[in-house]
């Protein structure tokens, strides 16, 4: 069993000092992932609802919270760790220009020598499609042309792609990336649509919110999905998150036994060292333990 780690990197705590230090306990604890998210935007007030606090259904950072972005947070970790595979959890595909957006994939696992993973979702904020002026409504389906035209400029030695939401005219995009044919995509999403996309294209699930007694009717879902498109289960790794909901090793075992291949858990705190605490405190409870598994 796989422990990945999303640890607090966000302003004010996320100095470069900050991300340093956190990225190389990281590392060197061993942990097999470390992902970190992605809005560009946050707001005071919203009426889209955030499908992650069963509550609230508001997100747990305020207007003036800064995320920073994924893909320079990544690069700066790049620099500091040797091991640990690193992806932005979730990049938000289709409020970004896919060709830029493939660039950044490609360079960012030119920099971590083929260790990054490809996270991909299709967002739940209306008012930051807006803010991007891009479209809110039927963003899967731009979601997955998109990630077709930035397969076009990671594979292709001349690049084209002619469709219904991007046209590109013949062009090169280099470096390619390292990893062949490219990055690993891990869809984001526990909806059955979301399922689908990973079925279709995913190397990767990741589930996001969800304790173990959530992840049996989605693995058996996908799982199913996979099958009838003629795809190994082995072709796909199922990752989830607890997010905030407090969990026990015995918790990482009913995963495993429901078949999810890692478990990502969250390391929070306002300063740099009581985030080190969280990372330690994850490693002893979790980490060590599910080396077992």
């Amino acid at each position: 069993m796989k422990i990945g780690i999303l640890p607090a990197m966000h302003s004010p705590v996320a100095t470069p000092a900050h991300v340093k230090a956190v990225a190389r306990a990281c590392d060197q604890a061993g942990f097999a992932t470390l992902w970190q998210p992605e809005h560009v935007v946050l707001f005071d007030t919203q009426e889209s609802v955030y499908p992650y606090d069963d509550e609230t259904g508001r997100f747990p950072l305020g207007g003036e919270a800064g995320l920073l972005d994924p893909f320079i947070l990544l690069s700066f970790i790049a620099a500091v760790t040797d091991h640990i595979r690193v992806g932005p959890g979730i990049t938000l595909v289709p409020q970004r220009n896919p060709v830029y957006t493939a660039k950044m994939v490609s360079d960012l696992d030119v920099l971590l020598d083929g260790r990054l993973i490809f996270g991909v979702g299709v967002g739940w904020q209306k008012e930051e499609f807006e803010v991007l002026q891009m479209p809110f409504e039927g963003r899967g389906e731009i979601c997955r042309e998109y990630l077709a035209v930035m397969k076009r400029l990671w594979e292709d030695p001349i690049s084209e792609h002619h469709g219904k939401h991007y046209d590109m005219r013949a062009c090169r995009q280099y470096p390619k990336p390292i990893q062949k044919p490219h990055p690993p995509i891990y869809f984001g999403g526990e909806s059955k649509p979301a399922l689908r996309r990973t079925a279709d294209l995913g190397q990767g699930w990741f589930g996001f919110n969800l304790l173990p007694a959530d992840v049996g009717d989605k693995v058996k879902t996908l799982e199913d999905m996979l099958a009838e498109r003629g795809r190994a289960r082995s072709e796909v790794e199922f990752a989830v998150s607890p997010y905030r909901k407090p969990i026990t090793f015995e918790d990482i075992e009913r995963y495993h036994a429901y078949g999810i291949d890692q478990v990502i858990v969250v390391a929070e705190g306002l300063t740099t060292d009581d985030t080190l605490r969280a990372i330690d405190e994850k490693v002893r409870t979790f980490l060590e333990p599910a080396r077992k598994l």
